[in-house]
């Protein structure tokens, strides 16, 4: 499974590293994608040099697309390359992992509706899915999480949902994690 993580400036940081660190660790395939440029500066101003460009992406190879949270989310929302893309693994059938800020985004095109989510609370609207506040919930094609501190927990999800219960576990254990 081959992932690709969106980046713009803004980005949570701990929203994106730690899940990328994870799935990683955990042998999944994930390539950082600056939106605009190969160096980016999170919202912490902790910079991060991309894999790659989204000009320079085939998304064909990949099988989820992963959208931390954090301010980024508008710049990616206002990008209509970014909101194509997001159609394109949602109509194709292929997963979506948004963190925090970013599923608002995919409640905004309507990719929310009947589904059971979760997101930051504050920016939680009526997308007509289920709201679980929850820190991570999946349902089909989609995993969401509620904050950067539930960074661990969404990594180990896409970790379980791409991959395995056993990669998960495999890497659970790894990293010492007893929750």
């Amino acid at each position: 499974m081959k992932i690709l993580c969106l980046l713009a400036d803004g980005f949570e940081e701990g929203e994106a590293i730690m899940p990328a660190a994870l799935i990683r660790r955990s042998g999944l395939t994930l390539d950082l994608c600056g939106v605009n440029n190969h160096e980016v500066r999170g919202k912490h101003d902790i910079r991060i040099i991309s894999d790659c460009l989204l000009e320079e992406v085939d998304s064909s190879e990949y099988d989820c697309l992963f959208l931390p949270g954090g301010p980024h989310y508008q710049v990616l929302e206002s990008d209509k390359r970014v909101l194509e893309l997001i159609k394109e693994f949602h109509d194709s059938d292929r997963y979506i992992a948004a963190i925090c800020a970013a599923p608002t985004i995919l409640g905004h095109l309507g990719l929310l509706k009947g589904k059971k989510y979760t997101c930051f609370t504050s920016m939680n609207e009526d997308f007509g899915g289920e709201y679980t506040d929850a820190y991570v919930e999946t349902d089909g094609k989609l995993i969401t999480g509620k904050s950067v501190a539930a960074a661990t927990d969404f990594g180990l999800e896409i970790i379980k949902v791409l991959g395995s219960e056993e990669l998960a576990d495999k890497t659970k254990k790894r990293i010492y994690y007893k929750y």
